[in-house]
């Protein structure tokens, strides 16, 4: 592309844009495979197919109304070019319109919510972190990624964003729109709202080259980057989990010595009975 990069959803065109998809995409299927429940949610990026390695029986692709308007319009392109093929399997989550900060969801209704940048591209993204610790249930899990403001790729955002201020031009090499968020101060927003850390990935250390060529000349930079400067990939994804004070896990009492017996159902609380119960 010669122009301009105006948003996410067309700079995954690009040499970088796929370079980075790859990579997610491959983080989010190991990642979303073993967990387990009821419904799941992905808001935005409709090119990262998150949920696609997950078994949840309920999906949802939640996008804003000029994602979907951008997805209508590609998908109408591509049939146009070509037909699908036969005998394909079609297991793509039911995509529903929703803004990230006032979802379609009751309060403590979903297991796991997927964030691909869409805290970047939010205009206030503390109020979309706040509204999915709202739809999901205690530990329920939130997967978020984002760009790195502290790797190569992130610097040389901030030095044309600088030469914009002074007037001198300059070619932005992420999409311009987005506002980047390190993963320290997520880390901060997340504890604030009662979130645990679970992990944190990071990836795609090749240099910032616009050219499919270049960057797989530097594709051993992957191999040796998480080993010598971990911290520095261009892009991550953090794991987290909604923790509920007061909430404890019944087991068996080793300290008594009893037989492991399963607990009777006057046992398990009644809030969660009723919730599991609800969910179904």
């Amino acid at each position: 592309m010669n122009g301009e990069i105006i948003g996410l959803h067309h700079w995954f065109d690009t040499p970088p844009g796929r370079y980075v998809l790859e990579w997610e995409q491959e983080r989010h299927d190991e990642l979303v495979a073993d967990l387990f429940g009821y419904h799941a949610l992905q808001l935005g990026t409709p090119r990262l197919a998150g949920l696609r390695a997950n078994r949840m029986p309920h999906r949802w692709l939640a996008l804003g109304q000029a994602q979907a308007m951008i997805l209508e319009r590609g998908r109408n392109v591509e049939h146009q070019e070509r037909a699908p093929e036969e005998g394909a399997v079609q297991d793509q989550p039911a995509a529903l319109l929703a803004e990230p900060v006032m979802l379609p969801f009751g309060a403590a209704s979903l297991d796991l919510v997927l964030m691909p940048h869409a805290l970047e591209d939010s205009p206030d993204p503390h109020a979309a972190l706040r509204e999915v610790e709202r739809v999901l249930v205690p530990e329920g899990r939130v997967l978020i990624s984002g760009f790195n403001p502290f790797s190569l790729w992130g610097m040389n955002q901030a030095r044309s964003r600088l030469n914009r201020r002074l007037g001198v031009g300059g070619r932005f090499y992420l999409p311009e729109a987005n506002r980047f968020i390190s993963p320290a101060r997520l880390r901060d927003w997340l504890q604030l709202l009662g979130f645990q850390l679970e992990s944190i990935s990071f990836g795609c250390y090749r240099p910032a080259v616009r050219t499919g060529g270049w960057l797989e000349k530097y594709e051993w930079l992957d191999a040796v980057g998480p080993r010598w400067w971990p911290i520095l990939g261009a892009a991550y994804v953090i794991v987290a989990t909604k923790r509920v004070q007061g909430m404890r896990l019944l087991g068996p009492s080793w300290r008594s010595g009893a037989a492991h017996k399963a607990p009777a159902p006057s046992q398990v609380p009644v809030a969660h009975t009723r919730q599991h119960f609800d969910r179904k």
